[in-house]
């Protein structure tokens, strides 16, 4: 039997990410692949501006076909990314997928979620509304561009977009903050970053704090949204235990592998 053609295309363009799909005869979508910035913070796990996260998804029927590499052909021939991040199960398909083409193992990291109904609001609000002499919340919205830089965002302004930032601002200095980025308008689940600490702003409860004011920002301008996953490095104390005090609970783990893009920088 002959097999079917496939054509790998763009998707049309999406503001914070790119998109490309695997389409057979007759329309139907056999894969997709998928870019998006990464979130700087500074941390261990911090993948560093110059990378960018992939997502790769090949429906079962039409795999073991070549599919998922040439949608990753499509994806390193049109990305800027010195590295390409990838997020996936340990011992699944993706991760023997990944060692096949040449990423690395770079670290384990535990997924924890947090759904709106288990979120008591009024306590939400006496969170986000203690007092933090000295310290202010500051917000900002739109769409991220290809390598934020935050306190870039935090000078601009804010507009429609698929992405919500809220930080402790210290008389012009940046403090803390914490991003959630939103997918596309059916998907009810957001991703969040952070909260992350900048050295010198430790000891004062800020991480929750810009944690607890983005969940409620992120919901009252994105009212779909319904969950909010986050991740964090295996072997990291801190973040798990502060996000399980806002009723995040453990989902999953992972690991992460990264693809280095030879001669670019």
């Amino acid at each position: 039997m002959r097999e079917p053609l496939i054509d790998i295309v763009a998707a049309p363009e999406q503001p914070g990410g790119a998109r490309w799909q695997a389409v057979a005869l007759g329309g139907s979508v056999a894969g997709v692949a998928g870019l998006r910035p990464t979130i700087p913070l500074p941390a261990l796990s911090d993948p560093g501006p110059d990378a960018a996260e992939l997502t790769l998804y090949v429906e079962p029927e039409w795999r073991r076909r070549g599919i998922g590499s040439r949608l990753l052909a499509a994806v390193r021939e049109h990305s800027a990314a010195p590295r390409l991040l990838a997020d996936v199960t340990a011992g699944s398909p993706a991760e023997a997928f990944c060692r096949r083409h040449g990423f690395r193992h770079t670290l384990s990291r535990r997924h924890d979620l947090l759904t709106y109904c288990d979120v008591h609001q009024a306590w939400l609000g006496e969170l986000v509304d203690a007092e933090h002499p000295g310290y202010r919340l500051i917000h900002w919205t739109g769409h991220l561009p290809g390598a934020p830089d935050i306190q870039d965002l935090l000078r601009s302004p804010s507009h429609p977009g698929n992405a919500v930032l809220t930080a402790a601002d210290a008389d012009g200095d940046l403090a803390a903050y914490a991003v959630a980025v939103v997918g596309r308008p059916a998907e009810p689940r957001a991703r969040q970053y952070g909260p992350a600490v900048l050295p010198g702003h430790h000891g004062r409860r800020l991480g929750l704090w810009v944690n607890a004011a983005l969940i409620q920002r992120l919901r009252e301008i994105h009212p779909q949204i319904t969950e909010i996953e986050t991740a964090a490095a295996g072997d990291d104390p801190v973040l798990p235990a502060a996000r399980r005090h806002l009723g995040f609970h453990p989902v999953r783990r992972t690991r992460l592998y990264e693809l280095r893009e030879r001669g670019r920088s």
